[in-house]
């Protein structure tokens, strides 16, 4: 299994259209806006606001289009005001989304974090969701491998991971089947596509920051 693989748990759910790319594609890889009482543009991660959903892929190119080009005030149909540094703004949000959602994974026993007891639940066929430090050792990290037919995520820092866990940095964690794991998955997708085209330092400095 490529360290690319996803959990098939959920399901994709009905498409819509992104407004930079105009490819229609299921809700779960999509960032869903709405216009508040103010006309600013609102982020809707849970995408549980009130209004009429704007939607763009969940991408750092599609993003920077549709705030740059002003995409959004043509979806809308009126002017609006757009958050500066909306791609970087997504991806702090995306973070601790995913963070979170790992934190309370780990609180009903369904993560763990430390490299012998991920081993551990490789080696027992527990894990099913294998999560490294995008920073830690190639070396160390190399020794783990994604549990078969199982996902791989390598896009968190140290730092952001080890707030997930109550620790100051974490390298290596794992999450079991079933219980929040598909959530954590489907997130950690959403993340990766905003942080393409970030540079490896900028990105372990605003894990840094979040400390």
């Amino acid at each position: 299994m490529s360290r690319g693989g996803h959990i098939k748990d959920r399901e994709d759910g009905p498409e819509r259209k992104c407004i930079a790319t105009g490819e229609a594609q299921p809700k779960s890889g999509l960032i869903r806006f709405v216009v508040g009482p103010d006309a600013q543009i609102v982020p809707d991660l849970a995408g549980k606001l009130p209004g009429r959903g704007i939607y763009v892929a969940s991408q750092r190119d599609a993003l920077e289009k549709a705030s740059k080009k002003g995409l959004f005030a043509r979806a809308a149909k009126q002017p609006v005001t757009v958050p500066d540094d909306l791609p970087d703004l997504i991806e702090k949000m995306l973070a601790k989304r995913l963070i979170d959602l790992i934190s309370l994974a780990r609180k009903s026993g369904g993560a763990v974090a430390g490299y012998e007891k991920v081993k551990d639940w490789l080696s027992k066929e527990v894990a099913r969701v294998l999560i490294q430090a995008e920073d830690g050792s190639s070396r160390g990290k190399s020794k783990l491998s994604t549990p078969y037919g199982g996902t791989y995520i390598g896009w968190l820092t140290a730092d952001e991971l080890g707030m997930a866990f109550g620790r100051q940095s974490v390298i290596h964690a794992a999450l079991g089947a079933g219980g929040l794991a598909p959530r954590v998955v489907e997130e950690a997708q959403r993340l990766k596509g905003v942080r393409v085209g970030t540079s490896d330092a900028d990105r372990a400095g605003r894990g840094q920051r979040k400390g």
